[in-house]
């Protein structure tokens, strides 16, 4: 056993600097600007090239994230776990956004309607 496996047993997943959440923020400022070139001039091409570029650099990175996991072992049951955790935690957030919002919206159309 190496030395470096030595000191990095442990059960959380240090992640490795990556360049994708930048590129991947920036190509989500240019579809936003495309998008309000297409509203405003009516063409399409750029907001296409921002679409492409977003799903191609979306693709590069879940690329590393199953590499690290699958190849190289870093995700450990322990990390699995968290995971799947932290996306029910996302979806459970998420699903209470949506009964909040919707909830006082038809609370106050009912206001308006019944009073």
């Amino acid at each position: 056993m190496s030395r470096k496996n030595v000191f990095n047993r442990h059960f959380f997943h240090i992640v490795d600097v990556s360049p994708w959440p930048l590129v991947a923020s920036i190509c989500a400022l240019f579809l936003t600007l495309s998008g309000l070139v297409w509203f405003h001039l009516r063409q399409g091409m750029p907001l296409l090239l921002s679409v492409f570029f977003i799903t191609y650099v979306s693709s590069l990175w879940f690329r590393d994230v199953i590499r690290e996991g699958t190849y190289e072992g870093h995700h450990t049951k322990k990390v699995q776990n968290s995971l799947r955790l932290g996306m029910i935690l996302f979806i459970i957030s998420e699903v209470m956004f949506f009964f909040s919002f919707f909830g006082r919206f038809f609370i106050l159309v009912w206001l308006l309607l019944y009073k």
